[in-house]
């Protein structure tokens, strides 16, 4: 018999539906709008009167809610995510034919788990922009690009199970010799003559699903970090007015590679979006630096379960289980932004909302890697803490996480939109 856990299932709703970050948006906006969300446009005019709205730039979304009662100062609690995953992605010229077979050049995106890559059924997906200046969202769901292994007959010492990034990526897909932008096109609606820039990834055709005894696990591509979105969108659509604070979902684009963009982290996208929140209920620079200093982000992002089979990877002190509930992740050289403060504010949360909490420390002989958390803490001076949910396999082409954990993150994260007291 499976476990019921719809919140699980609607994560596994969003993440097929979303092979890039702009697909992310636009499932995001979907939802939002048939919710009665607004969209609104950053080159228009703001919205003056209280409602619910967001904001696209790209890969990025911003949604918001304000109520009748909330003065111009009134802080923000925030939700951060980020809608990019570790990939491969097509060249600006990709097209080439090795001995009558096409193949198409592909290059890495973020720090990608190469050999999980590898001899997987591929489809393509992402954004074209035309030459009328449109902009079109690109999903071909076809298994038709592959990047083969080397047989082991011709690499006896396995030189290849760390692939060459340049020289080892690249994906067959037909023995035709035509130009791959032509039969998306011809799939996708679009002539590639009139296709003047692009941004177009592979992406897996295996759908996610239910795993395990009783479906009790989910295995799916870009856990890290759509999980998040999907449970922050979740959390925000679910949220009950609370007095005192305005609720706001941040997904950023671009994490996996820095950040540094104008609609990564580290733009002005957030802080451009709250201070404009502030003026248009008519309040001054000085309600927004006041709004600010009352203000929390949880910056939501998958972590390190420990491995089963890798136990010595992990600090001996903070196991981390899958099914275990939220995780709170601490680092005292600030790869994570939590400190005292905020991790009282999640962990009050998670008790509101009945869900255990966990506490991630890493190893202190290993790197850390790190989130969106300090990144827009710095960029808005807003206290932040950095939590997650328990997964296996971060960065591989398909990761494992509980389905229990999806409503455990959805739970916290709604708490945290909506403290009570």
């Amino acid at each position: 018999m499976s476990a019921v856990h719809p919140m699980a299932d609607r994560m596994i709703e969003f993440i097929d539906a979303s092979p890039s970050s702009f697909h992310a948006c636009d499932t995001a906006a979907r939802a939002l709008e048939s919710a009665g969300w607004t969209r609104v446009e950053e080159r228009d005019a703001w919205p003056t009167e209280p409602g619910r709205h967001f904001v696209v730039r790209g890969g990025s979304l911003v949604a918001w809610s304000t109520g009748d009662d909330d003065a111009p100062h009134t802080p923000f609690r925030v939700v951060g995510a980020h809608t990019d995953s570790p990939n491969l992605r097509l060249k600006q010229h990709h097209d080439r034919t090795h001995d009558g077979t096409d193949v198409v050049a592909l290059e890495p995106y973020g720090g990608v788990l190469l050999t999980t890559w590898l001899d997987r059924d591929l489809g393509v997906a992402g954004r074209i922009v035309l030459r009328d200046g449109t902009e079109r969202l690109v999903h071909v769901d076809e298994p038709v690009l592959r990047v083969p292994n080397l047989a082991i007959h011709l690499d006896r010492d396995q030189a290849a199970a760390k692939p060459d990034r340049q020289r080892h990526l690249d994906a067959v897909w037909g023995r035709g010799g035509g130009r791959f932008l032509d039969w998306v096109g011809e799939r996708a609606g679009f002539a590639a003559d009139d296709v003047l820039g692009h941004e177009l990834m592979a992406c897996p055709t295996q759908p996610a699903a239910r795993v395990g005894a009783d479906d009790a696990l989910v295995a799916a591509p870009r856990l890290d970090n759509q999980a998040t979105c999907s449970a922050g969108l979740q959390a925000l659509l679910d949220a009950p007015a609370a007095a005192g604070v305005r609720p706001v979902l941040a997904m950023f684009d671009h994490e996996e590679i820095g950040s540094t963009s104008e609609r990564g982290a580290q733009s002005d996208l957030l802080a451009t979006v709250l201070e404009r929140i502030v003026t248009g209920a008519g309040g001054s620079r000085d309600d927004y630096h006041r709004a600010i200093a009352g203000s929390v982000c949880a910056s939501g992002d998958m972590a390190h379960a420990t491995h089963p089979n890798h136990v010595d990877k992990h600090e001996p002190l903070h196991r981390i289980t899958l099914g275990g509930g939220p995780v709170l992740k601490i680092n005292q050289n600030l790869r994570y932004a939590t400190e005292p403060v905020g991790t009282a504010a999640f962990a009050l949360a998670c008790e509101q909302a009945g869900v255990p909490l966990q506490r991630y420390v890493h190893r202190a002989d290993l790197p850390c890697g790190s989130t969106i958390g300090p990144l827009s803490a710095a960029r808005t001076g807003m206290l932040t803490v950095d939590v997650g949910a328990p997964q296996l396999a971060m960065h591989s082409i398909r990761e494992t996480m509980a389905a229990a954990d999806v409503e455990h993150y959805v739970a916290a994260l709604g708490a945290f939109l909506a403290p009570r007291g």
